[in-house]
């Protein structure tokens, strides 16, 4: 029994020596906190870019209505969309068609969350726009997530314009 146990003790001695690596050991082999190796696939994101103008003349929608776009991981409709809103309310008011209310996303996140995000962004254009007396049995929501994107640089401004919803007429 005793040399049954003092092998195991052995066994597990040799195991724990053999696991004891220090972060010394571990550094320059592409572990993240050597920050030469992933810097060149990093891109910044400034969130606080949007709501400066500089997406607001974009539109990737269609049939008369305006692009509404959306900040950094956000599903609200911002005061600065208030004028694209206020033109698609009287577009979906004109216009006896169903509208699409399609909800798209930049890049980051994964396509299960970008998919969510996407919904959320259609269910805020939505909501605003029967909160102004439109029927919501005229409006059919899609996300897109990540998939339909409009720009695909690697910059902050390429980023704004793919977070937004587009509408259009059913046809």
């Amino acid at each position: 029994m005793t040399h049954k146990l003092l092998l195991a003790t052995s066994m597990i001695s040799l195991l724990l020596i053999g696991c004891a690596q220090t972060t010394a050991d571990l550094a320059g082999k592409n572990n993240i906190s050597d920050a030469n190796h992933i810097e060149g696939d990093t891109v910044s994101i400034d969130e606080n870019t949007f709501g400066n103008g500089s997406v607001e003349n974009y539109n990737s929608s269609s049939d008369g209505f305006k692009s509404i776009y959306f900040g950094f991981a956000d599903y609200s409709v911002s005061s600065n969309m208030e004028n694209n809103m206020n033109h698609n309310i009287e577009v979906a008011n004109a216009t006896a068609s169903k509208i699409k209310i399609e909800g798209n996303c930049d890049e980051f996140g994964t396509d299960e969350y970008n998919y969510a995000l996407g919904l959320k962004r259609a269910k805020a254009v939505k909501d605003s726009i029967a909160a102004q007396g439109i029927d919501t049995s005229k409006m059919v929501m899609v996300s897109f997530g990540e998939s339909n994107a409009v720009c695909t640089e690697p910059s902050d401004s390429c980023y704004e314009r793919n977070r937004r919803v587009d509408i259009r007429l059913m046809k």
